[in-house]
């Protein structure tokens, strides 16, 4: 029987890193499902198949292989690409694909499968809603929009990729209004979830705020 943590939140509100973080104090399997849906961008692109071409993106998503190591490393078709699937290319890709359906009913497949019998922690837009509505935690994280443009582009800069503060903020400015008005699974809060505003918190109270939150519900 597994235990499942789902944190939802707009890009930037620090799930990818509080969830690694996290999912390391309590030994939950750490799945990050946004990883998930660059693969497949990275996978098109290196294809160079497009959005409109159906039968070979119904191709590649049978043929796609994608794995989350637990050290946190993603493989796609064998190939390490953990920091090619952060690159501006494939970020102006991800939220277009993602309403796409035949690309989240595969990805929904393989996350599932991910999580099948293991005790686990997942971020992502719609975990608590759509991947795993009768999730055990449901945990909703957000910040200001101005607040995730630093923090993306302190990412971006630690993992070598070059990018400005204001190309971000507006990149995540549109990516939330897409993401939040798309017709499938969009993104929004569980009425069952738990919010957390991180914009005035270091990652160390966030961290103490999540674990507590998870500890409570196991108790």
């Amino acid at each position: 029987m597994s235990f499942i943590v789902a944190i939802d939140g707009p890009a930037g509100s620090g799930k990818g890193t509080i969830t690694k973080i996290v999912g390391e104090k309590l030994n939950l399997v750490n799945i990050d499902t946004g990883a998930t849906f660059r693969c497949v961008a990275l996978n098109m692109i290196q294809k160079n198949v497009s959005m409109n071409d159906e039968e070979n993106l119904e191709k590649l998503l049978k043929e796609i292989d994608i794995e989350i190591k637990t050290n946190g490393k993603i493989y796609l078709n064998g190939e390490d690409v953990t920091k090619r699937i952060r690159e501006n290319d494939v970020n102006s890709l991800v939220s277009p694909i993602s309403v796409i359906p035949m690309v989240r009913n595969r990805l929904l497949e393989i996350q599932r499968k991910i999580a099948k019998g293991k005790d686990v922690i997942m971020e992502g837009r719609d975990i608590g809603t759509v991947v795993f509505p009768n999730a055990d935690v449901k945990i909703y994280l957000d910040a200001t929009a101005e607040e995730r443009a630093k923090r993306r582009v302190l990412q971006n800069k630690e993992n070598g990729i070059a990018s400005s503060y204001n190309e971000v903020l507006a990149g995540i400015k549109d990516r939330d209004k897409r993401d939040s008005t798309r017709k499938i699974a969009p993104l929004k809060r569980a009425e069952d979830a738990i919010y957390v505003d991180t914009t005035n918190m270091n990652i160390e109270n966030v961290v103490k705020e999540i674990v507590n939150i998870i500890k409570d519900k196991k108790n």
